[in-house]
């Protein structure tokens, strides 16, 4: 395995940056409504150099009202999952940890339902109600995770289990008290949405807790390496396992919360793209972690942009893309580790 250095953690990062730069600009492209790469180029340029009353009405309308704000949700949704997948992973030392593993999706689909039952009319109160619902839920998984004061790999992953066998429980009975309308919009948003649009001010949130919730979870990277080994070694080699612990679960649960918020449960990208980046670039959290982030991005907005296109003009929901897509590749990457 190839030592990580600081240079090789850039050069990988910079082949993943313009592979995400590519994707967005085919995004952006593709849509019901698509546009020449001459136009793209030439609106795109006038908007970067600070002229955009020379944007057509078609191109602001579409690219700059619509389709920008999309692509930038589903690049931070992306790589907030995938942080927080590859770090579930590490802490609960288990390959099939994801980051609704913990009921946080649950939680946050239930704080929507009691919203649209107690104020459906509130401005944001649906991502509010959502984050609220996740909070409560990682706070309630981490009390049961606790054993001997301390918190504990396997009572947390059962204590989330169960949270989230109970709370789908009670989902599935508050759904039945909702009207057509808002039973069909809650569906759609399990299955995971993007077309939501948000403020610049909420976006603005959503950068500074994703960049402070991984830049924590960075911090730990060289002790999430030894930490896979198992705690007891990891002790032995000077880690401060129950530090780490906790930065990694409050901090991956941030960064779960906060996509699920504003997109809904969008499956299988925290769970697939931490190991196909272990395929590329190797299991070293130093590399893990940025790699994972870019990969998660591109992995949804390739995701959205495959569900405004094939059916267009309908919308298909982005998780159903993302399981589509994830399940046959999920089967490979099992039949590839017991070959």
């Amino acid at each position: 395995m190839r030592p990580v250095t600081l240079a090789r953690v850039l050069r990988i990062c910079a082949l993943l940056s313009a592979v995400l730069f590519a994707v967005v600009l085919l995004a952006l492209r593709l849509g019901a409504v698509p546009f020449s790469l001459g136009d793209l180029g030439q609106n795109l340029w006038w908007l970067a150099s600070g002229h955009p009353e020379r944007l057509s009405t078609d191109f602001r309308l579409i690219m700059v009202d619509i389709r920008l704000p999309r692509i930038l949700l589903g690049i931070f949704v992306g790589a907030a999952l995938s942080v927080a997948g590859a770090s579930f992973q590490a802490l609960l030392r288990n390959p099939l940890a994801d980051p609704y593993v913990l009921g946080v999706s649950n939680g946050a689909a239930l704080g929507v339902l009691v919203a649209l039952l107690v104020a459906p009319a509130l401005p944001l109160m649906t991502p509010l109600a959502a984050f609220l619902g996740a909070t409560a839920t990682i706070s309630i998984v981490y009390m049961l995770g606790r054993r001997q004061g301390q918190l504990d790999s396997s009572t947390l992953l059962l204590a989330g289990i169960i949270s989230a066998s109970f709370l789908s429980a009670i989902i599935m009975f508050l759904m039945t008290t909702l009207a057509s309308r808002d039973l069909r919009g809650i569906a759609f948003w399990l299955m995971g949405d993007l077309s939501t649009a948000l403020p610049r001010g909420l976006l603005w949130i959503l950068v500074v807790g994703f960049l402070s919730a991984t830049g924590a979870i960075y911090t730990t990277a060289s002790d999430l390496n030894l930490l896979l080994a198992g705690e007891r070694e990891a002790m032995h080699l000077g880690v401060d396992v129950t530090r780490v612990k906790l930065v990694v679960y409050i901090s991956a649960s941030v960064l779960t919360g906060l996509a699920v918020a504003v997109s809904g449960a969008i499956g299988y990208v925290g769970l697939l793209v931490p190991h196909l980046m272990r395929m590329l670039f190797g299991s070293d959290y130093r590399l893990l972690i940025p790699t994972s982030a870019l990969g998660g991005a591109i992995a949804v907005v390739l995701a959205d942009t495959l569900a405004r296109t094939v059916v267009a003009p309908i919308e298909l929901p982005v998780g159903a893309m993302t399981a589509m897509a994830g399940a046959p590749f999920f089967i490979y990457l099992l039949r590839r580790r017991l070959a």
